[in-house]
């Protein structure tokens, strides 16, 4: 009975250790993280743009250059996305389009780049900070920097196509102009 005992307590002291050892998830997605950020892609958990999800998302982010933002759209794969959505290549839709046409050498990136993405990978989204993939990173660190240089190369073709022309000066400063 004695050593019932003593085993009870060794485990109860074990329990904890076990709890802080990562799951078989955990120490996939460490390595793509790690990949990503050395990459220059922002990771961070956060509610996507897609309704019924509740959950914190990953979300990779390649930031827009602050003097060059980017335009406004939201696409999202067939999976989420209602049939009254326009559609923009095969398996994704439009939930907010661009203001202007995208530049041909942005559209032909993305949408090669779309057909390429995983099925997990349900948005893809720009505002005038960047571009985020918002996905469940069922991928590894190789399959994953397939992708970067194909974001940079559409980043860098958004960049400075803003829908809004940046303010020039704020409201009630700087020098008024003169009056003709």
């Amino acid at each position: 009975m004695v050593w019932a005992m003593i085993v009870a307590v060794l485990l109860l002291m074990v329990a904890p250790v076990m709890w802080l050892k990562p799951s078989t998830r955990q120490r996939r997605i460490a390595p793509l993280r790690n990949a990503a950020a050395k990459a220059g892609v922002k990771v961070k958990l956060e509610k996507p743009p897609l309704h019924g999800i509740d959950t914190a998302m990953p979300g990779y982010r390649w930031h827009y250059p602050r003097e060059c933002p980017g335009p406004h759209f939201l696409l999202v794969r067939d999976s989420d996305a209602s049939q009254a959505l326009k559609p923009c290549v095969a398996g994704w839709r439009w939930r907010v389009e661009p203001l202007r046409p995208l530049p041909e050498e942005a559209r032909e990136p993305l949408e090669a780049l779309l057909m390429r993405l995983p099925q997990d990978a349900l948005v893809v989204e720009s505002n005038e900070y960047g571009i985020t993939l918002w996905w469940w990173e069922s991928q590894g660190a190789e399959r994953f920097l397939t992708y970067v240089e194909d974001f940079r190369q559409v980043r860098d073709a958004l960049a400075g196509r803003a829908d809004r022309p940046p303010a020039t000066r704020a409201f009630g400063g700087g020098e008024r102009p003169a009056p003709d």
